[in-house]
């Protein structure tokens, strides 16, 4: 992958996720595909989309005619300040919001299915590259975009959820499969309809995923009885951006209650909600914000960072973040007066690990106490060494200090940490701790660092210092299909090979400005072989729409006179009547055709 100045501060645990674009793995129907949908969002969004969407392609280096290469995209990326990167697939929730705090757009490599045009439950290039990229272009979208991720990353998830996520990633690996079985599909849809019974009350994480989709993947923008299309899912839906838009589909200010409602990724959504600028997203964001643990801090922090089972950091009122798996807290009054991790721990100072102290040192987990002294008022952090030597705590000197939640700590303290000014660190040898005759830390287990500050201002997931914590997501086992075609597929793929050189051919004559001779070209050598391929397709291909579909545009500019192209609108009358699911895909299709 070639790598500029927005990818290089990503950090290692997000590389690991990110894989090569398999580019020469798209077939030329997928370029259709591709081809098909940009051609009608530009054509319809260009009226409905918010205004920054039409620029924003240019923007954003996205072509109409062929699936992007992510190394074009990323050097016109890289001057407005952001990247992307192919990954294999949905990627865990947590993973997926830190990519978008460090500006990266997280483009799914596949491309959806001929069969999926208008809506795929699977996330994909058209809806990555041609959804989410464009309306970056705005700066004010952009920062929320940003700083959603930075807060999105920090939010707790339940083991419920990760459930779920592999549940979602499964069934859209099955769907993205042309070659998937009925059965297989069925079977994973009623387990994650399993788990979705059973989820539990919502995490942090489930319900800012929420905000996201109703935002960031299905926002609408601007007047309420008019409004206009921003999120991703519906700029890269040409089935459900026409729906969204309709009187059928329920239309909701966007205000915080929007964390209650939940989404199905398989259909098209019930109701939508309405911003009416980007500015109002910040705003509530910030709402829920203040809601988290993120900002919350206190017991309920502590407990939700135990109930996640991964990886988190509390963070004391002197700054200490203590980062590792909580699995016990002690509460008095409504307040968490001692916290114990279990396994290798990091202690770390505004994100950065404190020397000495990583997951090697505090490999059989943390515990320390939280709140103030008996003797005093002031909490312990803003003692001065005068103070602590008042009440008792000096270096290499027995020292007692017995805490207002009943928490003793008995020993010899031989070194004071601190930052900024404020003591963030204890350390102790021959150390006893006990709680109302309850031992929580003896003396033959080694050197006790006491955590200094009276409260838990903060709980968020993840570690403090990634790096320096070799923080790693889990790489999924599953991967997505690599599709395997059949001889028939293959012979049909080179079939659209053969249209789209024709059509490259006569799209650079046009750009030459010599018509004259495109359409001498066309009227044939070209012609005679585009009538071959049809003939072909005929007999070979009769469920076939979108290759015949290119057919017919191509004669329409020089051979509308031919067998083919009056047997290939005959051709269409019939498929429209006979599978009523493409009556809409074939008419607009020949709608951009200009065939009447």
């Amino acid at each position: 992958m070639e790598m500029n100045e927005v990818l290089d501060r990503l950090p290692k645990h997000l590389m690991d996720l990110v894989i090569d674009q398999p580019y020469n793995e798209y077939s030329l129907q997928d370029h259709a595909v591709w081809r098909y949908v940009m051609r009608r969002n530009v054509d319809y969004l260009r009226q409905v989309a918010h205004h920054s969407y039409v620029d924003g392609l240019k923007k954003t280096g996205i072509s109409i005619e062929n699936i992007p290469h992510m190394y074009g995209m990323n050097r016109i990326l890289k001057e407005i300040g952001w990247a992307a990167v192919s990954v294999d697939g949905f990627i865990p929730p947590a993973a997926f919001m830190e990519f978008q705090a460090y500006n990266v757009l997280v483009i799914a490599a596949d491309i959806r299915p001929v069969d999926q045009i208008e809506y795929t439950p699977a996330p994909d290039i058209i809806h990555e590259a041609a959804g989410h990229a464009p309306i970056i272009a705005d700066p004010e979208y952009a920062e929320y975009l940003r700083y959603f991720g930075e807060i999105g990353a920090k939010a707790f998830s339940s083991s419920k959820d990760y459930e779920q996520y592999e549940a979602i990633r499964h069934l859209s690996i099955l769907k993205a499969d042309p070659y998937t079985s009925g059965d297989e599909i069925k079977r994973a849809t009623a387990e994650l309809e399993e788990i979705e019974k059973n989820m539990g009350p919502p995490s942090e994480m489930s319900l800012i995923r929420n905000l996201h989709w109703w935002t960031v993947e299905y926002g609408l923008i601007g007047d309420f009885d008019k409004p206009k299309i921003y999120g991703a899912g519906l700029l890269s839906s040409i089935g459900e951006s026409y729906n969204a838009l309709q009187d059928g589909v329920e239309k909701i200010p966007y205000t915080l209650d929007a964390k209650n409602y939940a989404f199905d990724i398989t259909t098209q959504q019930p109701q939508l909600f309405v911003t009416p600028d980007f500015k109002h997203l910040t705003g509530v964001l910030d709402e829920f914000v203040n809601q988290m643990a993120l900002r919350q801090g206190g017991a309920g922090g502590v407990l939700k960072a135990i109930e996640s089972g991964h990886t988190a950091t509390c963070e004391w009122s002197s700054g200490l973040q203590v980062s590792g798996v909580f699995t016990e807290v002690k509460i008095k009054q409504d307040k968490p007066i001692y916290i114990k991790t279990t396994g290798p721990t990091q202690l770390a100072y505004d994100y950065n690990e404190l020397e000495g102290h990583g997951k090697s040192y505090h490999k059989d987990g943390f515990g320390s106490p939280v709140g103030k002294l008996k003797v005093t008022n002031t909490p312990i952090q803003y003692l001065t060494d005068g103070d602590l030597k008042e009440h008792g705590i000096v270096i290499d000197e027995a020292s007692r200090l017995e805490f207002e939640s009943d928490i003793i700590v008995e020993g010899r303290p031989v070194k004071i940490l601190r930052k900024d000014g404020e003591i963030i660190l204890i350390t102790f040898k021959d150390c006893k701790v006990t709680f109302r005759g309850e031992t929580l830390f003896d003396p033959s287990w080694g050197v006790f660092d006491m955590a200094v500050g009276d409260e838990i201002i903060s709980a968020y997931n993840g570690p403090a210092d990634a790096n320096a914590y070799e923080h790693h997501f889990p790489v999924p086992k599953e991967k997505t299909h690599k599709i395997k075609h059949s001889e028939r597929a293959i012979k049909l793929h080179t079939m659209y090979r053969e249209v789209r050189n024709i059509r490259e051919n006569k799209m650079d004559h046009q750009e030459k400005a010599v018509i004259k001779e495109v359409q001498h070209e066309l009227s044939s050598d070209e012609g005679i072989k585009l009538e071959q391929i049809w003939e072909i397709l005929k007999k070979d291909f009769p469920e076939e729409w979108l290759l015949p579909l290119e057919i017919i545009e191509l004669l329409n500019n020089g051979k509308k006179d031919s067998a083919a192209f009056n047997e290939i609108k005959d051709y269409f009358q019939k498929k429209k009547t006979e599978k009523p699911e493409l009556k809409q895909v074939i008419e607009n299709g020949l709608r951009l055709a200009r065939i009447e």
